[in-house]
């Protein structure tokens, strides 16, 4: 079978952050001649071999096996899913939907008509809930490996050499796995903080904030993004007090302005507490409760906050440590990312790498789309991402979904634009279900009416945004979303009212 190599007609620099800078990586577009690098034939070589079982490492693994390329798949773990389904994403949303299951319950079902005698949490029947999720999850991708005839090793694997990888196998041994084609999918890790040691007890990351054996009746959450706003709001359903130490002057910085400030809003009437440009610098475990050292961003006078637990909710790393990469030359940024062109490949031929270990937003489904494009350049296919189409949802509740530009982004671009919005409050099935908290915003060039951003705070969010997704793939214009036919009642009608407003004039408002 005839590849070739690519020749490029368009290409951008792999870089592009959630926030779609013009200086960041895009589309791709190829045309195909020759591909050099042929298929495997030895029976103990690899076409591909891909280190990390993670949802971009996995899918990766998937990919190239059902494209005919032989495929091994490292994983250091025991267990395939990476950080996401293990410790991250999965776990995160089981608890994120049992707390709020029990809050509506305490709080919302009485004014159903719906009244019992006490609600209690039994929280060892929640983590045991939790853990059959991730289980079943786990052990379904293990299934899927075996389907797809992907070899699946356990253990720490270090590249040896552009075709070798050492692995450390988790039962003790040692076993080397050649490959024509090494795919880097080791994912991130929890950024630590100077100053502050993360024992997985009281002072905890993300893993440790999914596996508490009590309440805390206090919790510190430092750090106001995603992950910290998701876990503080689980514990705040369950009743602990709960405040956020952000040391920028806004929660989720990369959020539309309008949208973070309703979003703040709601999260403070679920009596979330807030300390915006706020640093820690200094932590004390030597009493029974962990004092935290406060100071003002800009400096000032110190104060002190006490926790039961705290949430070091930073952000995260990439992770490379032991994978042997100055041995072998392959380029990283000072940001600790390896450096890929459009096709994913780093400097040294035959070693690629994907998802949070490059450039970009270090999300799972960027990771997925990473590994499927990889595997089809690999196989002289046309791979293809548009990192400023990947949607980012915060899952609390409200939900906070988003994709395309921010109408502050849009405004420093200097494009003349038009905003439409349209509030859950005059959505007719938001109101019947009794649960009309939010607002769609779309913001669309002027001239064009082609749709730029389009931003969601309502209980399913991160479902509605996906017709936002398909539109801004597609180049939609607002006028385009509102002339499509939705089913009533549903929430999705507040995208298509939203997007009557921004062309035209909404109907219910």
């Amino acid at each position: 079978m005839a590849m070739a190599s690519v020749a490029r007609r368009k290409a951008y620099p792999l870089s592009r952050n959630l926030s779609g800078s013009c200086s960041d990586a895009l589309r791709y577009s190829y045309s195909l001649t020759s591909f050099s690098r042929g298929f495997a034939t030895g029976s103990d070589e690899n076409d591909v071999v891909v280190i990390g079982g993670g949802p971009g490492g996995y899918v990766a693994a998937i990919k190239a096996a059902q494209l005919g390329l032989k495929t091994t798949c490292i994983e250091k773990r025991g267990t395939l899913g990476g950080t996401c389904l293990n410790v991250g994403c999965i776990p995160s949303k089981a608890l994120l939907h049992s707390s709020h299951m029990y809050h509506e319950a305490k709080h919302s079902f009485p004014s159903h008509g719906v009244k019992f005698p006490s609600v209690e949490v039994d929280l060892p029947a929640m983590m045991a809930q939790k853990d059959k999720a991730v289980g079943n999850l786990t052990k379904g991708i293990e299934g899927l490996f075996k389907k797809n005839k992907v070899n699946y090793v356990k253990g720490y694997g270090k590249i040896v050499s552009p075709s070798d990888v050492s692995v450390d196998t988790i039962d003790g041994g040692n076993t080397v796995v050649k490959g024509k084609n090494i795919i880097i999918a080791t994912g991130s890790d929890v950024k630590s903080l100077p100053g502050i040691t993360i024992d997985e007890k009281r002072i905890v990351s993300s893993t440790g904030a999914l596996a508490l054996k009590e309440i805390p009746k206090k919790l510190v959450v430092i750090g106001a993004g995603y992950i910290g706003l998701e876990m503080g709001s689980v514990w705040g359903r369950l009743g602990s007090e709960v405040t956020v130490v952000e040391f920028a002057p806004d929660i989720v910085p990369t959020m539309d302005g309008e949208i973070r400030k309703q979003f703040q809003r709601s999260l403070e009437k679920q009596k979330m507490k807030f300390m915006l440009k706020t640093k820690v610098v200094g932590v004390d475990t030597s009493g029974h409760s962990v004092k935290l050292t406060l100071e003002p961003a800009a400096g000032g006078d110190k104060t002190e906050l006490e926790a039961d637990v705290v949430l070091v909710s930073a952000g995260r790393v990439p992770f490379t440590a032991g994978l042997g990469l100055d041995k072998i030359g392959v380029e990283m940024d000072k940001a600790g990312r390896i450096l890929v062109n459009e096709r994913f490949s780093t400097n040294v031929a035959g070693i690629y790498a994907i998802g949070d270990v490059i450039p970009g937003p270090m999300l799972a489904h960027k990771a997925e789309e990473d590994g499927v494009a990889c595997v089809e350049f690999i196989a002289g296919k046309v791979g293809h991402v548009d990192y400023d189409k990947v949607p980012g949802v915060v899952y609390t509740h409200p939900e906070v979904a988003s994709v395309g530009k921010t109408e502050e982004q849009v405004k420093s671009l200097g494009v003349a634009y038009r905003v439409g919005k349209f509030p859950f409050l005059a959505n007719s099935r938001a109101k019947a279900i009794d649960d009309a908290e939010g607002i769609v915003k779309i913001v669309a060039e002027k001239e064009t009416d082609k749709i730029l951003g389009v931003h969601i705070m309502a209980p399913n969010a991160g479902e509605l945004i996906h017709e936002a997704v398909l539109a801004l793939a597609y180049d939609a214009s607002s006028e385009d979303i509102a002339r499509v036919c939705h089913a009533h009642p549903t929430m999705s009608e507040a995208l298509k009212e939203a997007a009557m407003a921004t062309y035209d004039k909404p109907i219910h408002i």
